[in-house]
Order: C-alpha cells, then structure tokens, then sequence
C-alpha cells in the first residue's frame, strides 16, 4: 500500500493507495508552523478514519512546491510508519520529455499531473491545476512536455480584490443565478466565476491555435469543480489525477 502526499501553498491533497486503486482522498491545511509531530497526528488521525492499518503501507511518496515543509512531512511519515518515503525531483524518473529552458525549475505537482495525464487521457493534452495559482500545462501529440502558463489562482484574485476595496465583501463561490449580477455579491460571484471561465476557454482556443491540433483538456485542483461546469469547452475534471501520477511515478523508480 502507498501513501502519496502532493503539497501544495494554501492544502495538502493525502491519500492510500492499494494497488490502482484510491481508497481514499483528503485535504489538509499546509501550515508551515505545524512542527512533524503535529503533522503525524494529523496523518494518524486521517487513517485511522478510513480505517487503513499503518502496518500495510509499505511505501510514500512526496510531491512539494513548498521546500521548507518537505524535511518536516519526511519526519512525520517516520514517526507513524516504517517505510521508505521517495521525494518528487532529481534522482527520481518520470518518463517524460521537458522541452522547458530549465527542465530543474518544473514544478513536482505539474511534473506529477503531466505522468498521470499522458498515461490516462489521449494527447495532445491541456492540464489545468486550479489551486493558490492556477495553471496550465501542455502536453504535446508526441508526449512531450512543451510547457504552459501560471496564473494567479480564483481565490488569490479575489482576496486581493477585497483587501484593496473598501466598499467589496467576502464573498462564497456558489454561482449567481444568472451572468448579469443585479447586486454587489452576485456581480463579484459573476465575475470571479465567469471569468475564470471564459479565461480557461481563451487559453484553450489560443494553445490550440499555436499547436494546430484539438486537445484533451484535463482540470484538477481544489477549485476546478466550480469553474469547470461553467466553461464552454470540454474539460474533464480529475480529482484523482495527482494522485495516480504519484503511483505512477512510486513505481517506476520502485
């Protein structure tokens, strides 16, 4: 059995995995004043939850864009299981070509979406990862990692739409009830939403224009369940797709 962590800037996607198969999913805070030991109750807590006996787990794997959080998330893995724990980077492969300037520079959680997207979806492919930034990644027809674009994330864009207006509320992001908003709250919720969804459709038609093909456009991330449904393009949501990339990444360097 695998234990794969994905560390992301604002929460931390954990999860078993016992063969292909996902037994569970969670979300936790990433908080960088949280000493190992808190963290290994947090994790304790978790699986003890979905029933999963720490004895079963003969493997982890880690994929940060938080390097300070990293050592610690190691540490914690060895105070509640004994196994090795493998982290996403140099040294370890992944099968994928990166036609980047500086392949070193990749973040692990585009590296990871990338192995799972080009072994589970057709290519060429769109990844859209919707967390504290949002981006896109792509994929070529020859599973060639081409590159993509980073955006500031739904939630990034409207924090600092209410800190700097006096007069804007914080918001939920449930959809207004029509794309016209006829007060502050619905227009805030139109415009944070709807265009966040015209943005993804802007971006797709434009990657496909420069690549000359019609894509597989893949979503994942926190927030692309809100977005997605919203958008004029086909866009697969994967909430599993990092995940599966992790597995797939364990055991290749297994």
């Amino acid at each position: 059995m695998l234990f794969a962590i994905d560390i992301g800037n604002t929460n931390m996607v954990i999860g078993c995995i016992d063969g292909d198969k996902i037994l569970f999913s969670e979300r936790l805070s990433t908080d960088h004043s949280k000493t190992a030991l808190e963290y290994s109750l947090a994790f304790k807590n978790v699986l003890d939850l979905h029933d999963i006996d720490r004895t079963r787990i003969t493997g982890a794997i880690i994929a940060s864009v938080v390097p300070p959080i990293t050592a610690i998330m190691t540490e914690a893995l060895g105070k509640i299981m004994s196994c090795n724990v493998k982290i996403v980077g140099p040294g370890l492969k992944n099968g994928l070509k990166i036609c980047m300037d500086n392949p070193a520079q990749v973040g692990a959680d585009l590296i990871v979406a990338a192995v799972a997207g080009v072994r589970d979806y057709p290519c060429p492919l769109i990844l859209i990862d919707m967390g504290t930034a949002t981006t896109i990644t792509v994929v070529d027809k020859d599973k060639n990692y081409r590159g993509g674009m980073i955006l500031p994330g739904l939630r990034v864009s409207l924090d600092s739409l209410t800190s700097r207006t006096s007069q804007l509320p914080r918001i939920s992001l449930d959809p207004p009830k029509r794309l016209i908003g006829t007060n502050t709250n619905d227009c805030m919720k139109s415009g944070i939403l709807y265009g966040s969804a015209s943005m993804l459709d802007g971006m797709i038609e434009r990657i496909e224009e420069e690549i000359g093909m019609k894509t597989t456009v893949v979503a994942t991330g926190g927030l692309a369940n809100a977005i997605v449904p919203l958008c004029k393009h086909e866009i697969i949501p994967d909430d599993d797709l990092l995940l599966r990339g992790l597995r797939y990444i364990y055991e290749r360097n297994s």
